[in-house]
């Protein structure tokens, strides 16, 4: 069985609260708002992008271009040994990725009588 006891310290307020009156401060916005709302930001900053785009473009001026030789490939040659000639002691790889980048090449393979760009130290 069970017991319904009722305590004394517990009691019923008959008043009610009234919430302050305050103004609402916080914006409320419905979903087509909410879409202005995104387009005109993304408006806005399309044209911040344009504004200031102009100002990270490269100039007419050329720099200073890299003094190089040309070394027509013969028979046998290969790209290590041709850079092994030209560069420093240990510096043999850093030659040849210069070599690769200056004559646009994909690789290490080279043909009998391409002509080579390679950097003068």
């Amino acid at each position: 069985m069970s017991t319904l006891s009722i305590s004394p310290a517990f009691e019923f307020r008959t008043e009610v609260r009234r919430p302050r009156a305050t103004p609402r401060s916080t914006v409320r916005l419905t979903q087509r708002g909410r879409i202005v709302f995104l387009f005109a930001f993304l408006a806005a900053a399309f044209l911040v992008m344009i504004a200031f785009g102009g100002l990270a473009t490269a100039t007419l001026d050329s720099g200073t271009p890299d003094p190089v030789r040309v070394v027509e490939v013969d028979e046998g040659d290969t790209l290590y040994g041709i850079a092994g000639q030209v560069a420093e002691p240990g510096k043999v790889r850093e030659m040849v990725h210069q070599i690769q980048q200056l004559n646009a090449l994909s690789g290490a393979t080279l043909e009998v009588g391409q002509k080579l760009a390679i950097p003068q130290s």
